[in-house]
C-alpha cells in the first residue's frame, strides 16, 4: 500500500481538496488557486472499504480512558495512524534535510510559506519575495497511464514547486522601487529547454513606494503580454545583470521545493496533533 501518493497543483487551477488547504498567496501578488497536490494513498483505501456501523463510537469512555469528556472517534484513530504513516513515508523521500543555499550571496529569510532573498549590489538592493502556498504545478493531461504490470510508485511524478515571484530593486537614496513580477511559464513547465531560453518570464512591472507592503493599483502597471520585445528584453537583462537569471530560477525552484515539503510535513504533524489532542 502507498501511502504516499502526491499529485500535482497549477497556478491557475480552481480547487484544493485533499488534506491540504489554500493559504493567502504573497502580498504583491495574487496568483490563482490551484488544484489539490496530493491524492489520498492509504487514505483513498480505507475509504473504500466497508464503514462500522459504530465508526462514530468513542474508544473508551472518552476515547483514551481518562474521562477527559473528549470526542474520540474510532474514525479518528483511523485518521491518526494515516497521519504517522503519511509522515514516516514524507521523512524518507524528503531530499534535503535542511534548506539549500542560494549562490550568488543572497541572502535568506523565512516566515512560515514566504521566502525572501536579499542581495546589495553597487548601490542597489535588490530582494525577491516568493510564497510556497499553491505553488506545485498539475500533471500533464497527456500523461502515460502505468503499463500492465508497472508498480504505481514508478510512475510517480518528483513533484517541483515553481512558486511566482517578485523582484524588487532599490536604489540608494530613493523612496522608488522597480517591482517585477516573474513566474514560471505554464507551457515550458516540465518541458526541455533550449540553452539559452529563459525558464521564467516576466508578466508585470510597475514603480511601487518603497514604504509600501502591497503593491497598489493607482501605480500605474505595464503588462508584458503586448510589450515591444525590445523593451522586454532589456528588462529580463536588467534582472540578468542583478543576479536575477536562469541559475538563480533554478535554484529558487530547489529552495522553494524543499520549503514546500518541510512545510508539507510540518502541517501532517500539526494535523495528528490537533486530531489527538483531548
Amino acid at each position: 500500500m502507498l501511502p504516499l501518493l502526491r499529485c500535482v497543483p497549477r497556478v491557475l487551477g480552481t480547487a484544493v481538496a485533499g488534506i491540504r488547504a489554500t493559504a493567502p498567496s504573497l502580498p504583491l501578488l495574487q496568483p490563482a488557486s490551484r488544484p489539490c497536490a496530493r491524492p489520498f494513498g492509504l487514505l483513498s483505501v480505507r475509504a473504500g472499504s466497508v464503514q462500522l456501523p459504530g465508526l462514530l463510537r468513542p474508544w473508551g469512555p472518552c476515547g483514551c480512558g481518562c474521562g477527559c469528556g473528549g470526542l474520540h472517534t474510532e474514525g479518528d484513530k483511523a485518521f491518526v495512524e494515516f497521519l504517522n504513516d503519511e509522515i514516516k513515508e514524507e521523512k524518507k523521500i524528503q531530499k534535503y534535510k535542511s534548506l539549500p543555499k542560494m549562490s550568488g550571496g543572497w541572502e535568506l529569510d523565512v516566515n512560515g510559506t514566504e521566502a525572501k532573498l536579499v542581495r546589495k549590489v553597487a548601490g542597489e538592493k535588490v530582494t525577491v519575495t516568493f510564497n510556497i502556498n499553491n505553488s506545485i504545478p498539475p500533471a500533464y493531461d497527456g500523461e502515460e497511464e502505468p503499463s500492465e504490470g508497472q508498480k504505481v510508485e514508478e510512475q510517480e511524478p518528483e513533484l517541483t514547486s515553481t512558486p511566482n515571484f517578485v523582484v524588487e530593486v532599490v536604489k540608494d537614496g530613493s523612496n522608488k522601487a522597480l517591482v517585477l513580477d516573474c513566474h514560471y511559464p505554464e507551457d515550458e513547465i516540465g518541458q526541455e529547454e533550449e540553452d539559452q531560453s529563459d525558464i521564467f518570464s516576466i508578466k508585470e512591472v510597475s514603480f511601487q513606494s518603497t514604504g509600501d507592503s502591497d503593491w497598489k493599483d493607482t501605480n500605474y502597471t505595464l503588462s508584458t503580454d503586448s510589450l515591444d520585445w525590445g523593451l522586454y528584453d532589456h528588462l529580463m537583462d536588467f534582472l540578468a545583470d542583478r543576479g536575477v537569471d536562469n541559475t538563480f530560477a533554478d535554484e529558487l525552484v530547489e529552495l522553494s521545493t524543499a520549503l514546500e515539503h518541510q512545510e508539507y510535513i510540518t502541517f501532517l504533524e500539526d494535523l495528528k496533533g490537533f486530531v489527538k489532542s483531548q
